[in-house]
């Protein structure tokens, strides 16, 4: 028995519900499709589909094989595309996910140049705080901040990531400036929320880690509404330097400075990562994406 033809076989009746649909795909009699299912099954000891006059179901075993089976192919179409395109021009659709925020200010503006350099590649950029992994999301590059990540890609920091506090010059005349970070349980917080939950203002005094947040006026995974509420004199709010550059730079917020320097995690090396599997640099489209993000970003 054909083995792959046959899962592609079983893979295409799940996706249409239909053995004639999925012959008519194939360009096959729905009989010869039904008998290659079946023989897989047949082979494998265990019933995936259930069948009816009207509709086709995947048994409990059967979700469990398609779910196996349609990641093994596309690994497979992956490195079908590696061999096929190396050493070629830098062509097709390079699929890319990114925080919103980097996405926004740095990733689209830069992927416009890219394009224009490479006309032949077409961008599919999703744009989300939420976090991934490369392999199940088929992304071919991820830009991600945080430490680095325990996947098994290959991840390269682009820039840091720490965040600073800052606050309007309307805030701090109405409320004063704060002098010690411990100061900050008494002022307006604006927190941004990532996926584990709002990020927290922490300081490290005399190697002890404290919690100094104030009181939450907003919490969102929008930063840029979170910078316009501390442009309004809202409340402090803590964020990336990057993202915060222009708005610094215009004197719209400023910077507050302690003794003690702030965090929102106990780990230290916070960057933002661009991650990428090792098989894939191969592909052209993928080389080329990586090499131009890293030495335009770093």
């Amino acid at each position: 028995m054909d083995q792959l033809r046959a899962i592609r076989y079983f893979i295409k009746v799940v996706e249409t519900g239909s053995f004639t649909k999925a012959a008519r795909v194939f360009n096959v009699p729905p009989s010869s499709l039904s008998r290659r299912v079946a023989d897989l099954e047949k082979n494998l000891g265990a019933t995936l589909l259930k069948r009816s006059t009207r509709i086709v179901k995947l048994t409990e075993v059967g979700q469990i094989y398609y779910k196996d089976v349609q990641q093994i192919l596309s690994q497979l179409e992956r490195s079908h595309e590696t061999v096929r395109s190396y050493q070629t021009t830098p062509m097709g659709r390079l699929r890319i996910s990114s925080m919103v925020g980097f996405g926004d200010r740095i990733l689209l503006p830069l992927l416009d140049e890219f394009s224009a350099l490479y006309p032949e590649i077409v961008l599919d950029v999703s744009l989300s705080d939420e976090l991934s992994t490369l392999g199940r999301d088929d992304v071919d590059i991820a830009i991600r901040g945080g430490y680095a990540p325990n996947e098994r890609v290959l991840a390269i920091k682009l820039m840091d990531n720490g965040f600073i506090p800052v606050a309007s010059p309307s805030y701090l005349a109405k409320y004063g400036r704060p002098n010690s970070a411990l100061e900050l349980k008494q002022h307006k917080g604006l927190y941004f929320k990532m996926p584990t939950g709002p990020t927290p203002w922490l300081c490290n005094m005399n190697g002890q880690w404290h919690d100094v947040s104030g009181p939450a006026v907003a919490i969102s995974n929008n930063g840029s509404w979170l910078a316009r509420k501390a442009c309004n004199g809202e409340g402090i709010l803590m964020s990336t330097r990057w993202a915060l550059a222009s708005l610094l730079e215009s004197g719209q917020l400023q910077e507050l400075k302690f003794e003690h320097e702030l965090a929102i995690t106990q780990h230290s090396d916070m960057a933002v990562y661009l991650l990428y599997q090792k098989q894939r640099y191969l592909v052209p489209k993928v080389k080329a994406a990586v090499d131009f993000l890293v030495a335009k970003i770093k």
